[in-house]
């Protein structure tokens, strides 16, 4: 289950999402659902149309369930499947 200390090690793709704070001014407030994640970026999807988000620099808040969480971008800059693992393995230590 996907709660505010383990967000980072879950998938994204489907939640609902809007970016807090970039070094890009122009995306500041962009909301809608994130539809895919590669390395660097976070791809938002409102109206049919996609937005790609740098995640280096950002931060993003999520609604979970029950909450509203925010995550920094740079902590997220992995691939999905290597951020899993390496968060997994600090969490360990």
């Amino acid at each position: 289950m996907r709660t505010r200390k383990n967000i980072a090690m879950h998938e994204l793709i489907g939640l609902q999402a809007e970016v807090k704070d970039s070094t890009n001014p122009n995306q500041i407030g962009l909301s809608g659902r994130i539809v895919d994640e590669t390395y660097h970026m976070l791809v938002i999807e409102k109206n049919g149309k996609r937005k790609m988000i740098t995640k280096k620099g950002a931060r993003f808040g999520v609604w979970l369930t029950d909450e509203y969480v925010t995550l920094n971008g740079d902590r997220i800059n992995y691939r999905p499947h290597e951020r899993i693992k390496k968060l997994m393995r600090r969490r360990i230590k």
